[in-house]
């Protein structure tokens, strides 16, 4: 697994443990800063992670306007909240990371998607992704 599939797994891991919790963003960041820095090893996977958190963080409104917009017939509180943490870091990389492909963002997001969630979010996870990339 590579430094940025880790870094997605972990990032997705905040964002999810945040949004159950319903604590801030702010708040998880320190206490995975304080697990990282007991964690040399993992030091690489941790500044990519960092960087999706921040920026979903970040541009939270957008993402969220972005995923309403393209899940046809959802809202964002009827997703499972594994499924909003994995397409709000998806639609991260598609529209304010330039150094990721889109197509690499939605293949990541689908492939987490399809191991962690239910049967069909890898699918869902996929249509609202591309859609996205398609009309940005």
């Amino acid at each position: 697994m590579s430094a940025r599939t880790k870094a997605r797994k972990r990032a997705i891991d905040l964002l999810y443990g945040a949004d159950l919790r319903q604590r801030s963003i702010a708040d998880a960041l320190v206490e995975e800063q304080r697990r990282a820095a007991d964690q040399p090893a993992r030091e690489a996977s941790w500044r990519y992670a960092r960087e999706i958190v921040e920026g979903v963080d970040e541009h939270r409104e957008s993402i969220d306007e972005a995923i309403t917009a393209h899940a046809l017939g959802w809202t964002l509180e009827r997703m499972p909240v594994l499924d909003r943490a994995i397409l709000r870091a998806g639609v991260w990389e598609i529209l304010h990371n330039d150094e990721v492909p889109d197509a690499v963002a939605i293949s990541e997001a689908v492939q987490l998607a399809s191991e962690l969630s239910t049967d069909d979010s890898g699918s869902f996870v996929n249509g609202v992704l591309s859609a996205i990339a398609r009309d940005r």
